[in-house]
């Protein structure tokens, strides 16, 4: 604990503290400890762990559970541990402690009417734990009011399922199922609940006046023309739905402060306008600018970015960003391109058909950015729709490499249409999972001059226990695993191939060993490929050195394999 004049005293004794939190008067201490013994199998959350509520002076007042190491949770987004998880002090009451426990023993496959239940338990912690509210599907979380309510969340991964359920905070009682909604739906998502202070300055819902709970959400505004995020107020009784403030073309303009005072504090941006704050009035919508940032990139000024939306083959609506550099004109004739793009799983086509972005966003760019081609004289088609789905009992990954072709060959023959991009010309690229797609694409297409990809994984056998979206095993799946594997496939990839990958990679599923394995199969088979390390780099990149030099290699492998193609 420091104090304001900076001076420190130590709390408890040393530990490995994986997290700790005041109550809301400051009088105690939730503490969670690390315990040994540690494991290689498991990822740190997953060792035993102590629960503690200490007093302010570090002394421990009461022991809450000791944790056993999860080494046997079964596989699959819906299971959890047995035993109290997920500890929090309630932000309404002085010193009250909730948290969950499993009641289908954490299996998601057990038929179960009710899931997960939430119990509390008040100061001075030595009563027997009380039942406050059960779930249908599996707990995701509490958002409370000052007083009298609060919104239980609920989720079941497999089939996207999404619950909000009002309850009296008091009680626990049921009032109303506020949301029961798929979560890949975003044209849907009222979006996330705006807070205030407490009288202990802790966040809780901001509530309107009046008889029944009514509350304020700032969502992204996904619909068909695009992101237009919004402020709504909302009545939770009566479900009425009022839009107090929405972005308007050519602006995106993000609420990002609100008190229900008659002012909103917004984030307004364009395709040629930086971000900047403005306080708008809702009372006659007058905007008054706040912040007056400059362009940081101004070697982009001109830039021309366009919103595309192009089909699929079998009826699926796809979206993606293309830029093109400052004064090109379609006379001048098509541009080498490289495509951009990052995999999603769906569970519904309607979802995976739904518009993604905006066609007003200023253009940002970082370490890992496609956009900087655009000033190289190539097109750039970011964030290129790769939909995978699997409806009803199909899982999404049953069909994934067809799946990625034809979104890969949609997106190249609408540009290639366009007049923009010329189809002998288009490398492809990706991070992490992009990576993966990436490798997968040139293997079983020859839509590619050349691949870019960057801290990927090659062999799903070597992440036995599922990987991204998957809930499968291996062994359940042994022929989804082999076909998704672009290294089972590694003697048909011609198409030249840069990989790049961090040495100290801290993502299980990407060990470096990936690379060096798909790099010696490429190798072995007479392939063109290059493989490049990065001392002391995790999954992304952050020394300098490391993110020029990455740069500067898929700058090289572009210039070489995808604009000056023999």
């Amino acid at each position: 604990m420091i104090d304001l004049q900076g001076y420190g005293t130590h709390i408890g004794g040393a530990a490995i503290v994986s997290a700790s939190s005041y109550s809301p008067v400051g009088a105690y201490l939730l503490v969670e400890q690390i315990q040994r013994p540690y494991s290689y199998v498991v990822p740190v959350y997953s060792f035993p762990y102590r629960v503690s509520v200490w007093d302010a002076a570090g002394s421990e007042v009461k022991r809450l559970y000791e944790a056993p190491i999860a080494d046997n949770v079964p596989i699959g987004f819906d299971n959890v541990v047995t035993g109290p998880r997920d500890y929090g002090w309630r932000p309404d009451q002085p010193a009250v402690l909730y948290w969950a426990e499993a009641l289908d023993g954490g299996i998601a496959k057990s038929e179960a009417a009710q899931r997960d239940a939430i119990y509390q338990l008040v100061e001075p912690f030595v009563d027997e734990p009380v039942k406050l509210i059960s779930t249908v599907l599996r707990y995701r979380g509490i958002t409370w009011a000052d007083k009298d309510y609060a919104i239980l969340h609920e989720r079941w991964r497999r089939t996207r399922a999404e619950r909000m359920t009002l309850f009296d905070s008091n009680t626990g009682d049921t009032i109303k199922i506020i949301a029961n909604r798929s979560s890949e739906d975003t044209y849907t998502d009222p979006g996330r609940f705006v807070y205030m202070p407490n009288a202990y300055d802790r966040s809780v819902l901001l509530l309107d006046k009046g008889r029944q709970p009514t509350v304020f959400t700032i969502s992204t505004g996904a619909s068909p023309e695009g992101d237009r995020p919004f402020l709504m107020r909302w009545n939770l009784i009566s479900g009425e739905q009022d839009t107090l403030f929405r972005s308007q073309a050519p602006y995106y303009e993000l609420p990002v402060f609100f008190d229900n005072t008659g002012t909103l504090i917004i984030s307004r941006e364009s395709v040629e306008e930086p971000p900047n704050y403005f306080a708008v009035n809702l009372r006659n919508g007058s905007a008054t600018p706040i912040t007056t940032f400059p362009n940081p990139y101004p070697s982009l000024n001109g830039v021309q970015k366009q919103q595309l939306s192009y089909p699929r083959a079998d009826g699926l609506t796809l979206t993606g960003t293309l830029y093109l550099r400052k004064g090109y004109s379609k006379e001048e004739g098509p541009l080498p391109m490289l495509m951009w793009a990052y995999p999603l799983e769906f569970k519904s086509a309607a979802a995976a058909s739904q518009v993604k972005g905006s066609p007003y966003r200023f253009t940002r760019i970082s370490w890992g950015s496609p956009i900087y081609w655009v000033t190289r004289g190539y097109a750039v088609l970011d964030n290129a729709d790769m939909p995978i789905v699997g409806e009803g009992d199909e899982q999404p990954n049953d069909t994934f490499v067809p799946q990625l072709q034809a979104n890969a060959k949609a997106a190249i023959d609408y540009v290639v249409n366009l007049g923009v991009a010329d189809r002998n010309r288009i490398g492809v690229g990706g991070h992490s999972y992009g990576a993966f797609m990436t490798a997968n694409l040139l293997a079983h297409t020859d839509l590619f001059a050349a691949g870019i990809a960057r801290s990927g994984a090659y062999n799903r056998s070597l992440t036995p226990f599922g990987f991204q979206a998957e809930p499968r095993t291996y062994w359940q799946a042994p022929d989804v695993y082999f076909q998704m594997s672009p290294f089972s496939y590694a003697d048909k990839i011609k198409t030249p191939l840069l990989l790049i990958h961090g040495v100290d990679d801290n993502n299980s599923g990407t060990f470096p060993v990936q690379s060096e394995r798909l790099y010696g199969a490429i190798k072995g088979n007479g392939g063109t490929i290059r493989l490049v390390f990065l001392p002391k780099e995790l999954h992304g990149y952050r020394a300098r050195q490391s993110v020029f030099h990455t740069l500067w290699e898929m700058d090289r492998w572009l210039e070489t394999y995808v604009k000056n193609r023999n």
